[in-house]
């Protein structure tokens, strides 16, 4: 591991998260060429834990607890991202002091901050559809709320994810006869969806990709034109979002409870990362390090 230089920190993870986007890709070895690619690799950036060494120039202090986002502090073991490890040393820029009280529920800060991501700034709209009622659907559902927009419609197949909504509607996509929609976030990443979208869009009406997508997109030009239909793409969070949106649960104004369904010990990563993939009943896996060998 990296030595700890005067700007960084040392953070001994407790709770980790597993991705089911570019983690999945990974694991299922479809991860298309990515900057630092390459094995082997340390995979995650959903961590939180404590700081137990903090270097002269930053402003944390050893029992600080705080979320990171991945590490690449492992010589020639790759950090992409870094975040799935017992120990890790970042540079203290990078991380977000948060309060000890959100325990497992810190891992998910950057999941939520991409969510804000998607939905914060001058030229963004919120969205009135979701596609999509996993955890990633249901933020961008809740930070609707939160911003105070109105309570988004969200697609769902699956009967068992179609549960927990808490102040919006749940339906499956065969079930809504809706032409209308201003403004539709694709949580799914199903590279296929796109003409679908298109046909529930009025004319002008935007569509935001804010999930990841390992095949091309394509769609049919006719019906895109006759709505003048635009397309965004939101990418990852930035820190800004990740500030944000802590000061947003801090407040209240945004809850991540009920999201996690399913937390192991780390020790059984074999495991989680299989049932995390292929359990549709698994919102979202955390790792517990805590008393990790």
């Amino acid at each position: 591991m990296t030595d700890p230089g005067v700007d960084d920190l040392v953070v001994d993870v407790r709770h980790s998260g597993i991705s089911t986007g570019t983690e999945k890709l990974f694991w299922s070895g479809q991860m298309p060429p990515f900057p630092g690619m390459g094995y082997p690799l340390v995979p995650g950036y959903e961590a939180a834990g404590e700081v137990v060494e903090a270097g002269a120039n930053t402003n944390f202090k050893p029992g600080d607890t705080v979320f990171v986002p991945g590490a690449n502090c492992y010589g020639d073991v790759r950090g992409l991202f870094g975040g799935a490890s017992n120990r890790l040393v970042t540079p203290a820029e990078r991380v977000v002091k948060i309060d000890a009280d959100m325990g497992p529920e810190g891992a998910l800060l950057a999941l939520a901050a991409t969510a804000r991501h998607a939905v914060a700034g001058l030229d963004t709209t919120l969205p009135d559809l979701i596609v999509g009622h996993g955890v990633f659907g249901r933020l961008l559902a809740r930070l609707t709320l939160a911003a105070g927009g109105k309570a988004p419609t969200v697609w769902e197949i699956d009967a068992d994810r179609a549960k927990g909504a808490a102040g919006y509607q749940v339906i499956h996509p065969d079930e809504d006869e809706r032409r209308d929609y201003r403004c539709i976030y694709d949580a799914s990443g199903v590279s296929s969806l796109l003409d679908t979208l298109v046909g529930r869009l009025a004319k002008g009406g935007e569509i935001v990709l804010a999930g990841f997508y390992p095949e091309p997109l394509q769609f049919s030009f006719p019906p895109a034109f006759l709505r003048e239909a635009r397309f965004r793409i939101a990418a990852e969070w930035t820190r800004d979002d990740l500030v944000a949106t802590r000061d947003l649960i801090t407040h209240g104004a945004l809850s991540l409870s009920d999201l996690i369904t399913h937390s192991v010990p780390a020790s059984e990563a074999e495991n989680a990362y299989q049932t995390a993939f292929e359990d549709p009943a698994c919102l979202k896996m955390i790792l517990n390090w805590e008393n990790a060998a």
